[in-house]
């Protein structure tokens, strides 16, 4: 088990950036760790993920504005955003996925940070 905490929510104007972190108990130098978003009234979304090795993948609709990291050495996984719109506003969370633990893809349970508020307005 291990416990993700997330911070650097905060309210932010049309165009403008913010980057959230996430800080993790223990390692996630072995994990696939992703970035998913709530936006009101809507369901949970996958926003950026990044592997082990350093393959990433985006959602449409923030390709090209968001970008995900990790530091292995300070278990830590950022999410910068940059020319934020409206229709990003969300509870964020950060996610570590389940260690894979038979050939046939069992897998351990999920991890998931209580989130932390993103609000795009003007």
């Amino acid at each position: 088990q291990v416990q993700l905490v997330e911070s650097g929510g905060g309210v932010v104007q049309p165009g403008g950036s913010l980057r959230l972190s996430c800080t993790a108990s223990g390692s996630i130098s072995r994990y696939t760790m992703d970035w998913y978003r709530q936006p009101p009234g809507k369901a949970r979304e996958l926003v950026a993920t990044l592997s082990p090795g350093g393959v990433t993948n985006y959602a449409d609709s923030v390709k090209g504005r968001f970008t995900i990291s990790r530091d292995n050495v300070k278990n830590t996984v950022d999410l910068q955003m940059n020319s934020l719109k409206p229709e990003d506003t969300a509870v964020y969370y950060c996610h570590r996925q389940g260690r894979v633990l038979t050939v046939e893809g069992a897998r351990a349970p999920d991890s998931w940070g209580q989130g932390t508020q993103v609000t795009v307005s003007s």
